[in-house]
C-alpha cells in the first residue's frame, strides 16, 4: 500500500521523537523474551539463583550489535538476511540456514503457543488446547488482515506487557546487596551443568529469528514510505537512518535484557530460595510462585506469558515467512495485501499450523524446547559469520561497509556464539 507522500515529511519531522524512533529494534527484542525464553531464564534463576545475573550485562552489547548489523543490511541493501543471501552466497548456505531457522522456528511456535495456552488455564481454569489453538488463530488473521503500519504500533504498544516482570520483582523480597554484587561480579563453575545453562541463555538472548526479522522489518518499514529508498540508492538518508537504527536497536535490546534480568531475579529470589530448583517451563514457574509469593505475583507473572507470546508469534512466523520467501524469490512483506503475496502469507500459517501441531500431539514441551535450542545453537554462528561478511563486503554494502566499534564487537559475538555453539555440543550427555 503507497502512503500518501506528505505523510513522509511528517515523519522525518518528528524523528527526535524517542517515540517514533522505536520500531523494528524494540519489537524484536521484546519478543525475545516468549514464552520459551521466560522458561529458559526462569530454570536458571530457579537452579542458580543469582549466580548468572551477570550473563545478562555480559550479552547485551553483544546482542544489541549484531542486531543493529542485521537492520543495517536491510536498511542499504533493501533486502532481508535471506535475499542477500540468496544474491551473494552459494544455495547450500541458503538452503541449509533457511531449513534450520524454520524447523527451529515451528518447535518454538510450538512451545509458545502451548505455553500461553497454560497460562489462560492456570489463570481463568478451561481447556489449554482451545486457548493455544485460538491464540494460533488469532496471530494468523492479524498478520494477513491488519496493514502492516497498525500491526507494528499494535505490536509496539504490546511490548509494554513484558513490565508485568520488572512488576513482580516489587512484590517479592529481594536482597539487592546480594543480586547487584552477582550482577557486577561475575562467578562462574566451569562444569556441564554450568556452561550448559550459559549457551542456553546465550542461544536464548542471541537468536537467529531475531537476526533475520529485524533485517526484514527494516525492509518494510522502508516500503510503507514513499519517500524512503535503500541506502545504496539515497546516501543522504544514511546519518539519519543509522541513527534510528541505533537508537531503536540499543533501547530495544535493553528493554528486553533488563526484562530477562527480572525474570532470573524473580525465579532466584522466590523459587531458587525455597527449593523449588526443577522448573522446566514457564507455566510451572508462574505455578510455582502462587504458594511462596502470593496470588498478586502469581497473576502478574501468568498473564506476561501470553502478553509476551502475543508479541512473539509473529516474530517467529514471520522471521519463517520472510527467509524462505526470500529464498524462493517470492514477494514478501507484511506491508502487502493477502493476494500480493500469497506465499509469504501462506509460509506465516502453515508455520503456526505446524507449531500448533506440536501442541496437539502432546510433544514434550521440555523436549521440544531443548531441540529448538541445539537448532538454534547449530544456526546462529553460519548466520552471524554469513551476516559480518557480507556487511563488511563492498558488493553488498557499497560505501556502507562495516567500520569501527560495530565490526569489532560484531565479530566478538560471533566468536562467543562459535564458541557456545562448541561447548554445547561438547556437553551434550554430560
Amino acid at each position: 500500500m503507497t502512503v500518501p507522500e506528505q505523510a513522509v515529511p511528517e515523519r522525518r519531522e518528528k524523528k527526535h521523537n524517542l517515540l517514533q524512533a522505536l520500531g523494528p529494534g524494540l519489537i524484536t527484542g521484546a519478543s525475545d523474551d516468549d514464552p520459551s525464553g521466560i522458561a529458559t531464564y526462569s530454570q536458571v534463576g530457579a537452579q542458580f539463583g543469582y549466580g548468572l545475573l551477570w550473563s545478562m550485562l555480559f550479552s547485551y552489547p553483544l546482542m544489541a550489535t549484531i542486531q543493529e548489523i542485521s537492520a543495517r543490511l536491510g536498511r542499504v541493501t533493501g533486502h532481508g538476511i535471506a535475499g542477500n543471501m540468496r544474491r551473494h552466497y552459494a544455495p547450500f548456505w541458503l538452503w541449509a540456514i533457511t531449513g534450520l531457522l524454520v524447523t527451529a522456528n515451528v518447535i518454538n511456535l510450538g512451545a509458545d503457543i502451548g505455553a500461553m495456552g497454560s497460562a489462560v488455564k492456570l489463570l481463568i481454569g478451561g481447556p489449554a488446547l482451545l486457548y493455544a489453538a485460538l491464540f494460533a488463530l488469532a496471530s494468523v488473521l492479524l498478520q494477513v488482515f491488519v496493514s502492516y503500519t497498525r500491526y507494528a504500533r499494535f505490536l509496539k504498544w504490546l511490548t509494554v506487557s513484558l513490565l508485568a516482570y520488572v512488576a513482580t520483582v516489587f512484590v517479592v523480597r529481594v536482597p539487592w546487596g546480594t543480586a547487584l554484587k552477582a550482577t557486577l561480579l561475575p562467578h562462574f563453575s566451569f562444569n556441564a551443568t554450568s556452561i550448559q545453562a550459559l549457551v542456553a541463555v546465550l542461544g536464548t538472548t542471541i537468536s537467529p529469528y531475531l537476526f533475520f526479522w529485524q533485517a526484514s522489518e527494516e525492509v518494510s518499514d522502508m516500503d510503507t514510505h514513499a519517500l524512503e529508498k535503500p541506502l545504496r540508492r539515497d546516501p543522504e538518508q544514511a546519518e539519519t537512518q543509522f541513527h534510528r537504527i541505533q537508537t531503536d536497536t540499543f533501547i530495544g535490546m535493553a528493554f528486553s535484557n533488563l526484562v530477562a534480568y527480572f525474570i532470573i531475579l524473580t525465579a532466584a529470589a522466590v523459587l531458587h530460595v525455597h527449593g523449588k530448583t526443577d522448573i522446566q517451563t514457564a507455566s510451572q514457574a508462574a505455578e510455582a510462585l502462587r504458594p511462596v509469593a502470593g496470588p498478586f505475583a502469581f497473576v502478574l507473572f501468568a498473564a506476561g506469558i501470553v502478553g509476551t507470546g502475543l508479541l512473539a508469534l509473529p516474530v517467529l512466523a514471520g522471521s519463517a515467512g520472510y527467509a524462505l520467501g526470500e529464498a524462493l524469490h517470492w514477494p514478501v512483506g507484511l506491508e502487502r495485501k493477502p493476494y500480493q503475496a500469497r506465499g509469504f502469507y501462506w509460509i506465516i500459517a502453515l508455520s503456526t499450523l505446524l507449531g500448533l501441531s506440536v501442541v496437539l500431539l502432546k510433544v514434550d514441551p521440555i523436549k521440544a524446547l531443548f531441540y529448538s535450542a541445539i537448532i538454534n545453537g547449530v544456526a546462529a554462528a553460519p548466520v552471524m559469520i554469513l551476516i559480518m561478511f557480507m556487511t563488511s563486503n563492498r558488493r553488498v554494502m557499497g560505501q556502507f561497509t562495516l567500520k569501527g566499534w560495530l565490526k569489532w564487537i560484531g565479530w566478538l559475538a560471533t566468536g562467543v556464539m562459535t564458541v557456545a555453539a562448541i561447548a554445547m555440543f561438547t556437553t551434550l550427555g554430560k
